[in-house]
């Protein structure tokens, strides 16, 4: 499953293509504590995080992720859009709270 196959899934609106649309996602880390992702040693990662900013980003481009996807409605501001379209990330918005796009992620990668 790619990160936009993943959007669609939740419903949820892309805000930035990046680079690795294209990548299939094979871990998920759900955080809204960079520092704990900061620890993780896997590829093709898909951040899943109510944090919305700036860092978020730049810590995804650390770890390699495919991309990142803000939950609980938090409105994006203009410089994490900015960030993403430099790092080139792909920056996803989703509606639903944190706990249900980690089910919604979880079934669709089961039946992918």
């Amino acid at each position: 499953m790619t990160i936009l196959e993943a959007a669609r899934k939740l419903n949820a609106e892309v805000i930035v293509e990046g680079d690795a649309v294209a990548n299939s996602i094979r871990h998920v880390v759900a955080s809204d504590l960079m520092s704990d992702v900061l620890l993780v040693d896997d590829e093709d990662i898909l951040l899943l995080t109510s944090l919305a900013s700036d860092q978020v980003l730049r810590t995804a481009h650390i770890i390699g992720a495919v991309g990142v996807i803000v939950v609980n409605g938090k409105s994006l501001p203009t410089s994490m859009v900015q960030v993403a379209r430099d790092l080139g990330i792909t920056l996803i918005k989703s509606d639903k709270n944190k706990f249900d796009a980690c089910i919604a992620v979880h079934k669709a990668l089961e039946s992918a």
